[in-house]
């Protein structure tokens, strides 16, 4: 245990680049993290084209997920009228829903850590177009009551499997891109999808949001059963699979521990001996550059097709990944930071949902579906500025940093990043509570809206990759916590809003909104400066939860 306590490489640091002088200066190389094996069937190895089909899939999972969960909005008005329902009860409705969004997570993300993904993406689909047909014949609140705890129950999955799909298929200076554009996606789904229902609604009748879901749903479902191939991949599967092995090196004084799991469980290749005989160049390159054993043939297209891959392990190795994210979230700082920054920023998100969805059909906005639905194309302008900018200003910025820490990466760089972004949620959030408070013209509320989504994007894009970054090998169990703690934020502010509102004001529900979020963004700071003494002082718990994982793969 007290090598892997070594405070020069706790659990998240890693050799990123190795540095070389090429006689016009110093130059560096990428090193692929995690490391790759040589198995061509190993998603880290797969070519490119496979990598964009398969996260496209991911994407438009989630997207589908989020329109679902978001494009009722605009349809509480008319659909109030018809069926006779008051806004409490549509306020309760929704409010449900964030609640099973909190449970769905903990009940079925461990099918996903025993079975695959793949099986879970195409059930849930399945799942999904039905409730979405229940949807479009709701007749009743016990309808709607249901449609939303159901559907959402289901909808935590996209919280944490797009997580998982990127943690399997991408390396560690990819992640930063991938999760800006899994937080923009999700920002399509959440809020274009909110613009067409408000048309949809006007034009076709609020029944008809639900129907085109239906559509879409089928269509996902499709593409899943015939073009999304599972990512897991163990090392099982290696050992079993005409020994493939690790692709693994060290340089002259390097230690880190994470890499003795691997050389113990597989044949490293090339040894540590062989490399350290070479140049660094000739290092550099062999972990810079995907190395295939020709002699391990690749999976069949029937192959890839197979419902399920399942993780060996008892059933109590299966069922405890219902309740270990709890007590990781309770023993892990870093964990749940992430959680509880993903918690306020989706919390503020969903209370300015609301607030619109309710208070702008009233004086002075009197707005109907089509103008609630059009108020979230500020969200959106916002969400996709701040996603242009982080996505690859983050994975360049930690390039440059690690350059400067002689190619180690430590998780924290991120923060450097994150710190900036920070006036912009904080700003937006406010000035968007008092604009529809006082009832402010509303372009001040849409221009509030999108600075406020500009600074979320960034933000919650990075404690994503933080989180991936830095606990890899629990990281279904992580983003399991992060989404329970997440929804969990967001039922108790939806259930109090209306007596919260109607005992101190709008404006001074934001303003305490916002005084708990300064809080809990601050410590983005403490992370920069002592966050890495945390993963020092964390690695022993890391390291017991990582050995109860299903087949992780280490940094």
């Amino acid at each position: 245990m007290e090598g892997f306590t070594d405070p020069a490489w706790p659990p998240g640091t890693v050799r990123l680049q190795v540095l070389q002088d090429d006689g016009k200066g110093q130059d560096a190389t990428i090193v692929l993290q995690p490391r790759p094996t040589d198995n061509p069937n190993d998603p880290l190895n797969w070519p490119k084209p496979q990598k964009i089909l398969n996260y496209f899939l991911a994407s438009f999972y989630a997207m589908m997920v989020f329109a679902f969960v978001n494009a009722t909005s605009p349809t509480w008005g008319p659909m109030g009228d018809e069926l006779n329902l008051g806004s409490t009860t549509l306020t309760n409705t929704y409010a449900i829903g964030c609640a099973t969004l909190a449970m769905g997570a903990p009940m079925l993300i461990p099918f996903a850590l025993k079975y695959g993904s793949r099986s879970v993406y195409v059930v849930s689909s399945a799942a999904q177009f039905g409730i979405s047909i229940w949807a479009a014949r709701t007749m009743t609140a016990g309808d709607w009551w249901g449609v939303n705890a159901v559907q959402c129950w289901l909808g935590a999955l996209a919280e944490v499997l797009i997580q998982m799909t990127i943690a399997d298929v991408f390396f560690v200076h990819q992640r930063g891109l991938m999760n800006a554009i899994y937080i923009w996606v999700a920002n399509v789904g959440s809020n274009l999808a909110v613009v067409a229902a408000g048309f949809i609604t006007v034009d076709q009748g609020w029944r008809w949001v639900w129907w085109w879901c239906a559509i879409f749903f089928g269509i996902q479902l499709i593409m899943f059963i015939f073009g999304f191939e599972e990512t897991k991949f163990t090392h099982i599967e290696t050992l079993e699979g005409r020994q493939g092995s690790v692709v693994s090196a060290s340089f002259p004084g390097d230690h880190n521990p994470f890499d003795s799991k691997s050389e113990k469980q597989l044949p490293a290749a090339p040894s540590s001996a062989d490399v350290e005989a070479g140049s660094e160049e000739d290092v550099s390159r062999k972990l810079s550059v995907i190395h295939i054993n020709p002699r391990i043939p690749r999976k069949t297209y029937i192959q890839k097709l197979a419902l399920t891959q399942t993780s060996p392990g008892k059933w109590s190795d299966f069922l405890r990944h219902s309740w270990q994210p709890f007590m990781i979230l309770a023993t892990i700082p870093g964990v749940l930071f992430c959680s509880l920054v993903y918690a306020i920023l989706l919390a503020w998100s969903t209370v300015m949902t609301t607030a619109l969805s309710e208070y702008m059909l009233l004086p002075p906005y009197n707005f109907d579906a089509s103008q609630i639905g059009l108020m979230s194309l500020a969200p959106f302008i916002g969400y996709t500025l701040g996603t242009i900018v982080v996505g690859p200003v983050s994975d360049w910025y930690v390039l440059r940093l690690a350059k400067r820490n002689n190619g180690i990466y430590e998780p924290e760089m991120r923060f450097w990043v994150f710190i900036p972004f920070i006036p912009f949620q904080l700003a937006g959030a406010w000035w968007f509570g008092y604009a529809l408070a006082n009832g402010w013209s509303w372009p001040q509320v849409a221009v509030a809206y999108g600075i406020c989504s500009f600074g979320s994007a960034p933000l919650q894009s990075l404690a994503l990759t933080y989180m991936l970054d830095a606990y890899n090998e629990i990281i279904g169990d992580a983003l399991t916590a992060l989404t329970t703690v997440r929804n969990t934020f967001s039922t108790i502010f939806v259930f109090a809003m209306p007596a919260w509102i109607a005992g101190v004001g709008m404006a001074n529900v934001f303003n305490t909104i916002g005084a708990i979020g300064v809080v809990i963004l601050s410590f983005a700071g403490f992370f920069v400066w002592r966050g890495k003494h945390l993963r020092v002082k964390t690695a022993s718990v890391y390291k017991y939860y990582a050995d109860r994982q299903f087949e992780a793969r280490p940094l």
